[in-house]
């Protein structure tokens, strides 16, 4: 992308350039979104900054020190479905918050395989620092919104995204990974 004469030069995301490159106004549609699109993402980029700088945590571990802290006793995998990652990310972020001393994970019940984990005093306070949402302002704006609306976005990202010619797995990759 780039500008010209107040004009904004984009091409499309493949391989085969378009032959002539649309020229296209700042208040088109496409402009439009995009800045939608900027808003979107520098809410999430300040949230997690800041949730950072008062936590010392990064978002994809405070939320996972935050769903341990109310359902003690979860499992990696059972936390990698509540956050809606990969079980071996879920594991990661487990493992750098029991280094911290924010976590503790001990083998329970008949099943010895099976980890439970538990926040500590230490990631108690942590939680007491960090700001809401503790899941993130994305997450929680989300569930804020109604089926119909979210049915109707699903979608219209959905396109996007097949556009972007992208890697799926991305998806289950936590926004506010460090």
């Amino acid at each position: 992308m780039r500008f010209d004469n107040g004009c904004i030069i984009i091409s499309r995301m493949s391989s085969e350039p378009l032959p002539n490159p649309l020229l296209l106004p700042t208040d088109a549609p496409p402009q439009r979104v995009l800045r939608q699109f900027r808003i979107v993402f520098n809410a999430v980029k300040t949230h997690f900054r800041q949730l950072e700088h008062e936590s010392g945590l990064g978002g994809a571990q405070v939320w996972a020190l935050s769903v341990i802290d109310s359902q003690p006793g979860i499992g990696a995998t059972s936390l990698g479905r509540a956050l809606d990652i990969h079980q071996s990310t879920a594991s990661n972020l487990v493992r750098g918050l029991v280094e911290r001393g924010y976590v503790s994970a001990a083998r329970e019940g008949a099943d010895r395989r099976s980890v439970a984990l538990r926040v500590l005093p230490a990631g108690q306070e942590v939680l007491r620092r960090a700001p809401v949402p503790l899941a993130g302002v994305l997450p929680n704006a989300l569930a804020t919104l109604d089926e119909a609306t979210l049915l109707r976005l699903e979608q219209d990202l959905g396109s996007l995204i097949s556009q972007l010619d992208t890697d799926e797995a991305a998806g289950k990759i936590p926004l506010g990974q460090s």
